[in-house]
């Protein structure tokens, strides 16, 4: 992987690939670049497609603390090295991320999968970012990656106990301190700021067809953009071809 080093001296790995236009690629919680890999080769004959690994996972290094901003820096750094504008595709908790990101960093257009937001009247459990960060610095990764899903996601614990025993879990808590930051993303911006939802960048919100129905409740919550379901996709996967086909046909009319 390529390198480019953000404002706070922290190193991002990022992956290059196509011409044309450049699209940037900002996953979620429990994914380093592989993650939608996929959806930028599937672009990568009509742009400039790149993935990276966000903080403190895979290759990229990470910083002494943590705050939203340093990873809009590191966006900003990977735009940067895409040749210095781009869109910016954001999945997950990556998609809180790219609006909020679009309220201070220069992006051509959006495109928001699945962006989990919480309805009003839906809090997010006090201190959980906190709470996880305490049982990293113990020693308990594993215990913070349970505690992600248990009060994070909503898994039940019978399904917790299933992904500690499949061959995943060794992963997944290899990636419990940038968990942490996933956790005070969906924290802090658990509902769409004033600034972000002033956001005026060309904005498409993607929900899968079959997605979970809080996940398409999540998404009415952006105020900005268009809304599109987008066929083939199930639970929370995102549809490669599909979604490939409808960023693809956006752009051209606002590229033309």
């Amino acid at each position: 992987m390529d390198r480019t080093t953000s404002a706070d001296g922290t190193t991002i790995a990022y992956e290059k690939d196509g011409d044309g236009p450049a699209i940037v690629f900002v996953t979620g919680a429990f994914n380093d670049h592989h993650r939608l890999a996929p959806l930028a080769a599937a672009l990568r004959d009509d742009f400039t497609v790149v993935v990276y690994d966000r903080r403190g996972r895979g290759e990229s290094g990470d910083g002494p603390s943590y705050a939203i901003e340093r990873e809009i820096e590191d966006l900003a750094a990977v735009i940067d090295a895409a040749g210095g504008r781009a869109s910016v595709f954001g999945y997950s908790s990556g998609a809180m991320l790219s609006l909020r990101a679009a309220t201070e960093v220069t992006v051509d257009h959006l495109f928001l999968f699945e962006a989990p937001f919480a309805a009003p009247g839906r809090p997010r459990p006090a201190g959980l970012a906190a709470r996880m960060q305490d049982l990293v610095d113990d020693g308990r990764p594993g215990d913070a990656v349970a505690l992600f899903q248990a009060e994070g996601i909503g898994l039940p614990p019978h399904v917790i106990e299933q992904i500690k025993q499949s061959p995943m879990w060794p992963g997944l808590v290899a990636m419990a301190q940038a968990t942490v930051y996933d956790a005070t993303i969906t924290t802090e911006l658990a509902q769409p700021t004033a600034e972000m939802a002033a956001v005026t960048v060309p904005t498409l919100v993607m929900v899968g067809a079959e997605t979970m129905p809080v996940l398409r409740e999540a998404a009415k919550l952006i105020p900005v953009g268009d809304f599109v379901e987008v066929a083939g996709g199930v639970d929370h996967d995102v549809p490669v071809e599909e979604t490939a086909r409808l960023i693809r046909e956006r752009l051209s009319v606002n590229n033309p």
